[in-house]
């Protein structure tokens, strides 16, 4: 067991509170941790995300760290982290997962259906956009970037009608007042692996993993390995309309895919279930699904669209 544990994390808000309570959770296990604050390209940058177009904008800063020995740790928000493996660095543990799906956040209307056509809803996201227009195309969706506080304060201020954000970022916040409506499954999924924690450590580090391996929660482990597996071999990235949703009942799992063109018009959706212990077989399989019936056409035409 290492003396101490340096954990790396992103400086925002919510970043910070998933470190410390990771933190806390190694110090209840008889772990000392050290947090070790780092800036990311994501954290700085100020153009709508889906312009930037890259992948990794909040996790490289903070793998770099970790190969480079600065830290011991990193704990990312799965739905930042490329599903391409790093070599030299390994998920070591997904605590169990928090809410999963998203919210509006509307002050005026409240709930979705009352919003009136051309009514402004803020997001980054072109999964949120894509299923929001494909159920209300007389919407308007604009980009909105930030920390969770600057966006609530500008749909507070009224620069947009409604936002959407992650349910389980509010709550984690303390800030679950501020939801209006939790937005149904069957409306909007979530990015793959929203709502879990994922904890990296260097593949080699023997004295890290044993320590972390502890906070593994399997069946939330298992359901981002289902849900991160199809994205891959989508070939979707982070940012193309690609949204998932695993959940376990007894011994078996069960995947909900989903892929969409940008503006909401085409939609596919596919659902299987396997052996809990078989994550990685759901998610090929379910992928190749989508792709029989033309996810790979509606993927490629997200990145020729213009930011």
């Amino acid at each position: 067991m290492p003396s101490s544990i340096r954990l790396g994390t992103r400086i925002s808000s919510l970043a910070r509170w998933q470190a410390e309570w990771v933190a806390e959770e190694l110090r209840r296990r008889d772990v000392e941790v050290e947090l070790v604050p780092i800036t990311t390209t994501g954290d700085v940058q100020r153009e709508p995300i889906k312009r930037i177009g890259a992948q990794g904008l909040f996790t490289k800063e903070i793998q770099r760290a970790l190969l480079d020995g600065r830290i011991d740790l990193a704990v990312h928000s799965l739905k930042d982290l490329p599903t391409e493996a790093v070599p030299g660095l390994c998920l070591a543990a997904v605590p169990q997962r928090a809410p999963a799906g998203d919210v509006l956040v509307c002050p005026e209307y409240g709930l979705l259906e009352k919003l009136p056509p051309a009514a402004v809803v803020g997001t980054g996201s072109l999964r949120r956009q894509a299923q929001l227009l494909h159920e209300r195309p007389d919407l308007t969706v604009e980009d909105i970037r930030g920390n969770v506080d600057t966006r609530l304060r500008k749909v507070a201020e009224g620069q947009y009608d409604a936002i959407i954000l992650a349910e389980a970022g509010l709550r984690r916040l303390g800030l679950a007042d501020r939801i209006t409506q939790s937005l149904p499954m069957s409306l909007m999924l979530p990015a793959i692996g929203q709502g879990a924690l994922g904890l990296e450590s260097r593949s080699d580090d023997d004295a890290t993993r044993p320590s972390v391996g502890r906070l593994d929660h399997p069946p939330s482990h298992q359901a981002v390995v289902a849900e991160r597996t199809m994205l891959a071999a989508l070939q979707g990235g982070c940012l193309a309309p690609i949204a998932a949703w695993a959940r376990s009942h007894d011994d078996q799992l069960t995947l909900t895919g989903r892929v969409l063109s940008v503006d909401g018009s085409k939609r596919l959706e596919s659902t299987l279930t396997a052996a809990a212990a078989e994550p990685v077989l759901l998610g090929e399989c379910l992928a190749g699904e989508l792709l029989a019936h033309g996810a790979g056409e509606l993927v490629a035409a997200s990145r020729s669209e213009p930011p």
